[in-house]
């Protein structure tokens, strides 16, 4: 709220009320008070009271959380600038945070021990996780052409970037929590190991060298040195 200061006049000062409200406003500061609903500490939606914000919680809650563990709340938010934060009705609020969650349900299921993972190149699936002429095969096979780009699935920490056997080319990353991603059958590596390396850098090239019948990249994801099906999180 403004401070005002306060002073006798004589019956006989005129006063002009125009100028009077001009310098108020002038000298006066206006706070926006809104409400955020906030999603792990941030403030994902602002609607206009705190009963609005209490209907979006909890019809959030109702939905997910028996299925989620939801760090949702409100947080009072004070501005003098209202273009800083935008109320807006309790329908679009809970659409805003419906989409919010269905990003992070997406980002859950591709995600091993809490390691976040993204697809590494574009191609086929030509052979799966599991038994293969007689043996396991413990990857994923994704058909593409020479020198189609490799990318990091996720953060980590370049362990191997040569020949390794009957993988060829090899690209091992340590994402930590027990999780690394190998990249086998490279034709280039343009990572050296010791090198960190974030989600989608740029790290080889499709090709076909070790024990391979044409260009693919097998892709392994191990958890504790034990090899997953790279199906249950990517090219689902």
């Amino acid at each position: 709220m403004p401070e005002y200061e306060f002073t006798f006049a004589k019956n006989i000062t005129e006063t002009n009320e125009e100028n009077l409200l001009t310098a108020v406003r002038d000298s006066a500061t206006t706070v926006y008070r809104t409400f955020a609903i906030t999603l792990d500490g941030e403030n994902k939606a602002y609607v206009n009271s705190i009963e609005e914000a209490q209907e979006v919680v909890d019809e959030i809650k109702a939905e997910h959380g028996l299925d989620l563990e939801l760090n949702i709340g409100i947080q009072e938010v004070y501005t003098e600038n209202s273009n800083d934060i935008e109320a807006v009705e309790v329908a679009i609020a809970k659409q805003n945070m419906e989409n919010t969650i269905d990003t992070i349900i997406k980002m859950k299921e591709n995600s091993v021990n809490g390691i976040l993972l993204s697809t590494p190149t574009n191609g086929t699936i030509s052979s799966r996780f599991g038994s293969r002429w007689g043996r396991a095969h413990t990857g994923l096979d994704i058909s593409a052409s020479t020198g189609t780009p490799i990318y990091a699935c996720s953060s980590g920490t370049v362990t191997n970037a040569s020949y390794f056997g009957g993988y060829g080319l090899l690209i091992k990353i340590d994402h930590g929590s027990g999780v690394e991603t190998y990249y086998g059958h490279c034709s280039r590596v343009y990572v050296t190991v010791g090198e960190e390396v974030q989600t989608g850098d740029l790290i080889g090239l499709v090709g076909s060298t070790g024990n391979s019948t044409g260009p693919h990249l097998h892709l392994e994801i191990r958890v504790n040195g034990v090899p997953k099906n790279p199906q249950n999180y990517l090219y689902k």
